[in-house]
């Protein structure tokens, strides 16, 4: 991956703001890649987006606007942001679904190395945890994944939609 941007902030002492090329989040966020369902919300330095591959309808990703690849090179402004927009988007996720419990986990690997760091806010059904008896937390995760748990483009688009709405509700 192409790291096109400044690499020290001066003010932070950490990576600079930056949009990675080949960087599967930068691209989609870029406008170089599809992002199904597109942004659903955004505040100044996180997007919540509806997660790619197989996490099941009306999992979101919280991501950072810009390339962070550990949670500890997030800027301060970045980190007080954080826990109102992953409880927000619980909330979003839970009046959506009516889950049994909203996983919330960070994932940021792609092809076996670190990567663009994002929070998945998965929601959890009654009717996950009665396919896959027995097992919860991560490999109940594992055991949807396998079992191709990924939604259709339409369904995704419809979800966002919904949630986009929820989110514009609370603003006014």
């Amino acid at each position: 991956m192409e790291d096109v941007s400044s690499p020290v902030d001066p003010i932070e002492n950490r990576p600079a703001a930056h949009d990675v090329a080949g960087c599967i989040p930068c691209d989609a966020l870029a406008g170089r890649a599809p992002l199904p369902g597109g942004r659903i919300h955004q505040t100044p330095h996180w997007t919540i987006m509806h997660v790619f591959g197989s996490f099941g309808l009306g999992a979101l990703a919280v991501v950072p606007l810009r390339h962070v690849v550990h949670v500890a090179d997030l800027s301060q402004e970045e980190v007080s942001e954080l826990g109102a927009v992953l409880r927000e988007t619980a909330d979003v996720v839970t009046e959506l679904t009516d889950p049994v419990q909203v996983y919330t986990c960070q994932w940021s690997h792609h092809g076996g190395r670190a990567a663009h760091i994002h929070f998945i806010l998965q929601p959890i059904r009654q009717s996950d945890m009665n396919a896959h008896p027995g097992k919860l937390g991560p490999m109940l995760q594992t055991a949807l994944a396998e079992a191709g748990n990924k939604p259709d483009h339409d369904a995704v688009e419809a979800f966002a939609e919904r949630a986009r709405t929820l989110y514009a509700a609370r603003r006014v």
